[in-house]
């Protein structure tokens, strides 16, 4: 499924679920919140949904093996100069790493037997193809972080909204008639904490969950950039011993 229809998708699904779950399953002094509450729900079940999505694919991107123990096997397995075991170790681990050194490691057994190219320039073609296996799955590591960031502060602003509006209702109550309407005063009150609590719980949510994806992707990365430069260089050592 493309990115946007998922999207799409998941803000029908999110606004039909936070209907059912506005008019049927909350508490009568949430319910006082207002209409922004669903708002908010919507707001909730995306970045809920965000936050397993990228549980699953970081999880996945990582292989099943442990990355450090993949990275010692494939680097030993070059050492030794034998690229198929460690094409064999890439198909077994899986993941973004792994899919990357065997692009790396298919575009050199294919082009060592090119007698036109010289031993650098096949090297730098093996570099180039490396770096552009990079690119393409770096996107899939950082899928719906921006929508992540977006809920994040369109969740702040959503609550503020409910808060003064809720605070104009207690307002309101007071200057009627010259008198203060208790009810009217409690429900506006009411009402403006209730949008600022689930702003806060929906932004909250939100933000630590981009600071940890992003932590996780760069430490990925890390790995990816320290692999594929020893990958490099090995092959680049036992392709000068030939």
């Amino acid at each position: 499924m493309k990115q946007g229809t998922f999207i799409t998708v998941l803000l029908i699904v999110a606004v039909a679920l936070s209907f059912g779950i506005y008019y049927f399953l909350l508490p009568d002094f949430i319910r006082e919140g207002g209409p922004l509450v669903i708002a908010l729900l919507t707001l909730s079940i995306m970045v809920i949904t965000f936050i397993v999505e990228r549980i699953l694919s970081i999880r996945k991107a990582q292989g099943k093996a442990p990355l450090a123990k993949f990275v010692a096997s494939v680097e030993k397995h070059l050492s030794e100069g034998n690229v198929d075991a460690a094409i064999e170790a890439c198909d077994q681990q899986r993941g973004s790493l792994a899919n990357i050194v065997r692009t790396g490691l298919d575009r050199f057994r294919f082009i060592s037997k090119d007698k036109v190219m010289d031993k650098k320039e096949q090297m730098t073609e093996v570099q180039r193809v490396i770096e552009e296996a990079t690119m393409l799955e770096m996107p899939i590591l950082e899928k719906n972080l921006v929508a992540i960031s977006t809920i994040a502060s369109i969740s702040t602003m959503i609550g503020l909204l409910g808060t003064v509006i809720g605070m104009i209702r207690a307002f309101r109550a007071l200057a009627h008639a010259g008198a203060v309407d208790a009810l009217q005063l409690s429900v506006g009150i009411s009402e403006a904490l209730i949008n600022t609590a689930g702003g806060l719980f929906a932004a909250i949510s939100a933000i630590v969950a981009y600071n940890y994806f992003v932590t996780k992707i760069d430490n990925l990365t890390y790995m990816i950039d320290e692999a594929s430069y020893n990958v490099i260089q090995l092959l680049q050592t036992q392709h000068e011993k030939k």
